[in-house]
This record gives C-alpha cells, structure tokens and sequence, in this order.
C-alpha cells in the first residue's frame, strides 16, 4: 500500500512539472513573440501607396523633395504626388480625423502647425532639407537710386515665424483673405511698423511691384508690406508667380522687389542662377523650415530612413 502511495505521489509529482515546464516555455514563447510584434515596424510605404503627399511643382520644398527620393535608397520606388497647398492640407486633415498614416511636405512659416498640434518634421540625415532658413528680402539693381523710400522700407521689414502664423492662421480659420487680415494685423501692430518706416518719407503715387509666390506664407508678408507701403503714398501691384519666374523678374528689373527668397536651401539654385543682378538686402524672417512632416501617432517612424522602400 505504501508503494503504491509512493508511485502515485512521484507520478503526480511529474505530471505538475511537466505542466510547469510547458507553462515556463509557453509563457517565454509568448513573449518572445510579443517582442518580435513590439519591434517590428508597420510597413508605412504600402499604408501610403509609396507616396509623399506635396505641392506645387516648381515650388522649392517640390524640388528639394524629388532631390530627397533621389537621394535616400529607402525612398527608392516612392513617387511625389504634386497639386496644391490646398489639397495637401486637405488630405492632411483627412488624414489626422481618421488618424491614419500620412508623409506631407511641411514648412514653418504655415498655419497647418498651428491647427495641428500634433505635427513632427522626420530626421535628415542626409541633410537633403538643409537645416534652420530664413527668408530674404531681394531688389532689382537700381531701385534704391530711383525709389530710396520704398528700398528703404522693404530693406527694414523685419518679422517673426509667428507673425506670419497668425496672419495664416487667421486667414485660414476665418476664411477671411489674407489682403484683410494683413491690414488688420498693420494696424493692431504700429510698433513693429514705426521701425520698418523709420526714415522713410511719404511719397505720392510712387508705383512698386513685389513679386511673390502664391503660398500663404509670402501672401502674408506681400499683404503686409504693401499695406504700410500704402500708407506711405506708393501705388502697389503684387504679382504672384512661380518661384523661378519670381527670380527672373527681379533679376531682370521685370519687378521692383521680393520678400520670399528662401535660403541657403530651399531656393539656393534659383539664387546662383540670379545673385550677380540683383541686390541681396538680407533676412526678413529668421527660423524657417521645411522637411518631411507626420503626425506624432506615426510613433515608429522619426528619420526619413524609417520609412520603407518599395
């Protein structure tokens, strides 16, 4: 009887450690699958169709990007998808509402950061996107011996990143154009604006044109500086054209100035092409950007080398 008491105890004894040791290994198994599924990256190219949601062609961060996929092998197979800054904002919003992976061209100056809050720039390594800009101010040769108080006022126009942000911002959320939110902005605004006008005399229907591109970010600044240049007695055109005919126009005296040279990056083509012919008057804005941009939910993915080739 005791023998037998003996077998079934060892035999019981066995049958729990078998249970034990399986449980141990199934439970380290599971784990180790956990991890595995923790560590492995959602495959974002094929969520986004292989595609980098941009804007206009010709525009400077539409170049730099194409020199992006060029120059990142992971970006090998991706495609830029051009159209607007409209419809690029749209499908970003879109994107966000449904909290679905997206790539966008991003800049600061832009509203779009101040709608979203939950925007992040992906690291470059390559430095394809250059790092901080600023935006220029630029003049044809000779417009400050034949118009001193406009090159005297577009030569001191000085502003911030966030300066421009609340007049887009503004514009975009009211749906008010920008003409009117930037004369609004001019007059709740006489400090900053007794320092562009120090010096400068009123004049009597002098004309200047600025010439610019379409984006809100330099409709921002062209609004705002030929408000106050208004205010001063000049008859003002602002004539928005592509980035390429922007330099050409003030380089070939077609137009007076501009306020919308981005650099050293994003328009640093277009500047050697054009530097000997026209005049550099410096910064307007310091602490521009642009880049590659995702929402902050797109958590495995931070450098543009995160993202899959396809």
């Amino acid at each position: 009887m005791l023998k037998n008491s003996n077998k079934q105890l060892f035999l019981i004894t066995g049958m729990l450690l078998v249970l034990f040791l399986a449980a141990c290994g199934s439970g380290s198994d599971s784990e180790e699958n956990t991890e595995e599924s923790s560590g492995s990256s959602v495959n974002v190219g094929e969520e986004v169709d292989y595609t980098i949601t941009g804007i206009e062609p010709g525009a400077g961060i539409t170049v730099t990007t194409e020199k992006a996929i060029e120059e990142y092998e992971n970006l090998d197979g991706w495609q830029l998808e051009q159209s607007s800054t409209a419809a690029m904002v749209t499908e970003l919003e879109e994107a966000i509402n449904n909290e679905e992976p997206i790539v966008v061209t991003g800049w600061n100056p832009h509203w779009m950061f101040t709608k979203f809050d939950n925007l992040k720039y992906l690291e470059d390594p390559k430095g394809v996107y250059g790092e901080v800009e600023e935006i220029k101010s630029l003049a044809r040769k000779g417009l400050e011996e034949e118009k001193p108080n406009a090159y005297k006022l577009i030569d001191q126009f000085n502003w911030s990143v966030e300066d421009m942000e609340s007049i887009m911002y503004e514009s975009s959320d009211s749906g008010e154009e920008i003409s009117a939110v930037a004369q609004r902005w001019v007059e709740d605004n006489p400090d900053k604006v007794s320092e562009w006008t120090k010096g400068v005399e009123d004049v009597d229907g002098v004309a200047i044109e600025l010439v610019s591109t379409p984006w809100d970010s330099e409709r921002a600044s062209a609004n705002v500086v030929a408000e106050v240049l208004r205010q001063k007695g000049f008859e003002v055109t602002i004539t928005p054209v592509d980035v390429a005919v922007m330099f050409e126009a003030v380089a070939n005296g077609d137009g007076d100035a501009t306020l919308a040279a981005w650099m050293p990056q994003t328009h640093a083509d277009f500047y050697e092409d054009h530097k000997d012919n026209f005049v550099d008057l410096g910064a307007n804005l310091e602490g521009a950007k642009i880049g590659l941009v995702v929402p902050e939910y797109m958590e495995d993915v931070n450098s543009i080398e995160d993202i899959q080739a396809k």
